[in-house]
């Protein structure tokens, strides 16, 4: 066997390091080759926004909505008072006003007397027809247990308090047997007993009919409409002029100054019935007020001459006054409208001057 030489580490070295770099060299050549995938930038997109909601369509602007009745049923009278004004105040004819508190001068009230503002029986109870019972008890329901399966039902209970529970003593059951039978027997062959019918009672004399009361004047109501077209009045100026003074709730103003010539016709503003012509309120001069319906009234204030009565229907722009300056300082008509007895800006109402 040949022996085997000795190779030294140091000439082995050499050819190792060759081979490697020529490895290293071979990888790099093969990587610089390669194509390199296009690198798409894609940046996170927005979520999708949700769809809108759909809008509503605004409503359609018109008048306020009308607002509540917000009269009391009473009113207690403060010194100073006059029924007239109340009625004024609370939307009234003055006459209905003092009919339903049986007051028979109208220039005579009493501080502290207290008037009602609504007509005898006017409510919603006696307007409906609708009468109550008291109720009457009900049979207390008593919850049955369920029978055993193949076990007889028993008998329904009836409660004590019902109208079916009867007090009289219960038949009592005897055992079959011939004395039995001729017990039954004999008492069925009985004749019935006679029963004795009570006699009609005598018939009541007839009761003398009470004096008739003395038949009061009817009082002219006013006309009344539809209840929804309470809120619907065309309405005309009273009067040609110049305004010269304002509604204003913080000046207390309660209507709007026209001014004019002496003897300016006054019409009334819408069709009513004349419910006040005279000088009873302090402060209107002549004064005429027409009641258009169940929630207006109009006031015409400060006339030279009234040229209609109470109770007379009246048409729009019919005349009814000639203007003047009766307690005023100048020739004006002050008018106002008002809607359950509470002043209104008159030019939230008339038409465009």
């Amino acid at each position: 066997m040949p022996a085997l030489r000795h190779v030294p580490p140091s000439s082995l070295a050499l050819p190792l390091r060759a081979f490697a770099v020529a490895a290293i060299v071979a990888v790099l050549a093969g990587c610089a080759s390669r194509t390199r995938a296009p690198v798409e930038d894609r940046a996170a997109a927005p979520p999708p926004k949700p769809p809108a909601a759909a809008t509503a369509p605004a409503a359609p602007t018109g008048a306020p909505a009308a607002e509540p009745d917000w009269r009391p049923s009473t009113y207690t009278v403060k010194r100073g008072d006059t029924l007239h004004q109340i009625a004024l105040d609370h939307g009234l004819d003055y006459r209905e006003l003092a009919a339903w508190n049986g007051i028979e001068n109208v220039n005579l009230i009493r501080v502290g007397q207290v008037l009602r503002l609504t007509a005898p029986g006017d409510t919603a109870a006696a307007a409906s027809g609708v009468t109550t019972a008291p109720l009457r008890s009900v049979p207390a329901v008593v919850e049955a247990k369920p029978a055993a399966p193949g076990a007889a039902l028993p008998a329904p209970a009836v409660a004590r308090n019902t109208e079916t529970y009867k007090s009289s003593p219960k038949a009592l059951k005897e055992p079959y047997s011939e004395q039995a039978v001729r017990d039954v027997t004999r008492i069925a062959a009985q004749p019935p007993e006679p029963v004795a019918l009570a006699a009609p009672a005598p018939a009541a004399a007839p009761k003398p009919e009470p004096p008739k009361a003395e038949a009061r004047p009817e009082v002219p109501r006013t006309p009344a409409g539809d209840a929804d077209d309470d809120d619907r009045v065309d309405w005309v100026w009273p009067a040609k002029g110049k305004v010269v003074g304002t509604f204003s709730e913080s000046a207390n103003l309660k209507g709007i100054d026209i001014a004019g010539a002496a003897g300016t016709p006054v019409v009334a503003s819408a069709g009513g019935t004349v419910v006040y012509a005279g000088t009873g309120l302090r402060g209107y001069g002549k004064l005429i007020i027409i009641k258009h319906n169940r929630t207006y009234l109009s006031a015409y204030a400060h006339n030279r001459e009234i040229l209609v009565k109470e109770g007379q229907a009246v048409t729009k722009g019919q005349k009814i006054a000639e203007m003047g300056n009766t307690d005023a300082s100048e020739v004006k008509l002050h008018f106002e409208i008002r809607r359950l007895g509470k002043p209104m800006d008159p030019a939230r109402y008339l038409p465009p001057a």
